[in-house]
């Protein structure tokens, strides 16, 4: 990814998280508890392996995510978010909740409806719950 001066925080902010992969991975990492390259490849969105690949790679080059066991077999890796990956799920329920209201009810799961009806009564309690949630599936992979 192109390097750009630090003169404006958008701007950067664009550079390191304005594709359209970042965000959707981070996404399946902190609210999907998704932490293995097969389980991204069979997100709804379905990501190319090699863009994939190298999103991945990018994010844990710039600390969003680390790898679990960085050392062990690649069909074993694991990416995790890291407190700067973690602090991206603001910018997640932004994004979330400027188009939501403009998907139809009908081409959502029940999944995807009771969480639209949990974010949008209460956006700071579906954040810090997700967020405790994702902290704990953490510790437990570690201690696995």
């Amino acid at each position: 990814m192109k390097t750009i001066e630090r003169t404006c925080a958008i701007a950067y902010s664009i550079n390191l998280l304005g594709d359209k992969w970042s965000l959707l991975i981070l996404r399946d990492v902190i609210l999907h508890k998704k932490s293995k390259f097969k389980e991204f490849v069979e997100s709804k969105e379905k990501i190319a392996t090699n863009i994939l690949a190298n999103r991945l790679k990018f994010l844990v080059e710039e600390g969003f995510l680390e790898l679990l066991d960085p050392e062990g077999f690649k069909k074993n890796k694991q990416y995790l978010a890291t407190d700067r990956g973690l602090s991206a799920l603001p910018i997640i329920m932004e994004l979330y909740l400027f188009s939501i209201d403009s998907i139809e009810e009908s081409v959502l799961n029940p999944s995807q409806i009771k969480i639209k009806k949990q974010v949008t009564a209460n956006r700071k309690a579906f954040e810090r719950k997700r967020k405790t949630d994702y902290l704990k599936f953490v510790e437990g992979l570690r201690n696995s």
